[in-house]
């Protein structure tokens, strides 16, 4: 557990659903920041964070009220066992916390859970569009460049959202 500035860092719990389904909500709805058209119900979000949450980090980022402000997580990148030592992390911060340093709070927080796991190597999957539009910035992709990441890869026009277009971006970082 991590605190700083009465933000709390901690593990997910499976009754956090309603709260971290809350964060992702929006961005399912107003942007192309995940490829997921549907927002999921309360009992998929608390099956995802059992399943990965019994093998990976599954962390939540809450304020002294306990209210909370984000999460983060990481799975293996791959379902073969030589992808052991690899993971794709997300973060969420809610859309009403943004900038105020809860997703680089996260990220470290995450960092140092995988690195007591043994893990080598990080890997986001970034939706991309140039220019920017409505549904996506590329905050995404400067926030990981500030975090460390370095650009590992470039998927032009796979993914349709919005009746629009997206690339993915991969980044990846070593632990």
């Amino acid at each position: 557990m991590t605190r700083t500035n009465d933000i709390k860092i901690r593990k997910a719990l499976e009754s956090d659903a309603p709260a971290l389904l809350a964060v992702y909500a929006p961005y399912v709805i107003h942007t192309a920041i995940t490829f997921e058209y549907d927002v999921p119900t309360v009992e998929e979000f608390r099956r995802r964070i059992a399943d990965i949450g019994s093998s990976h980090p599954y962390l939540v980022a809450e304020d002294a009220q306990g209210e909370v402000l984000g999460y983060a997580y990481a799975h293996q990148l791959g379902e073969r066992a030589a992808f052991h030592w690899a993971v794709e992390t997300s973060i969420y911060v809610d859309l009403q916390h943004r900038h105020r340093g809860i997703g680089h709070m996260l990220q470290q927080a995450l960092e140092n859970e995988l690195r007591s796991q043994g893990i080598k190597r990080m890997y986001a999957c970034i939706a991309y569009t140039e220019p920017e539009d409505e549904y996506l910035t590329h905050d995404s992709i400067q926030f990981h460049a500030r975090e460390g990441f370095t650009q590992a890869g470039h998927l032009h026009r796979c993914g349709k959202k919005f009746d629009r277009w997206y690339d993915l971006v991969w980044m990846e970082k070593d632990v």
